[in-house]
């Protein structure tokens, strides 16, 4: 780890640290930005050190990626494991409806208490 070097204000001495511009050329999605806002109240040592060392951003995309190629893994599963496939689309939409809906939301809720809340 860098040594911190300090510089003289008034009676305080303030840390000379240098936080780099991060790249504009990233996207957070919505699985990153819970991750942010649950670090930043319940992992605050996880959250100061990524921010001190500039890698913030990289590892919120990274969890937003993972999360949703995770959701949609679990999607994929749990429709074949429960037979929502096409033949039962063209037979009853609102019965593929509601059963997506629910196995989306089960997915989503998996991949929460997996990645985020964790």
């Amino acid at each position: 780890m860098k040594e911190i070097t300090y510089h003289k204000e008034g009676d305080y001495l303030i840390p000379d640290i240098i936080v780099e511009n991060p790249k504009k050329d990233y996207h957070i999605g919505l699985y990153g930005r819970l991750k942010l806002e649950y670090m930043k109240k319940h992992q605050l040592g996880l959250y100061s050190d990524l921010i001190l060392s500039g890698t913030l951003p990289e590892y919120l995309i990274e969890i937003d990626k993972t999360a949703n190629e995770r959701t949609k893994k679990i999607i994929n599963e749990l429709a074949k494991e429960e037979k929502v496939d096409e033949n039962l689309k063209q037979n009853n939409q609102l019965e593929w409806g509601r059963c997506m809906n629910n196995i989306k939301n089960r997915a989503e809720e998996i991949v929460l208490n997996e990645l985020i809340y964790c």
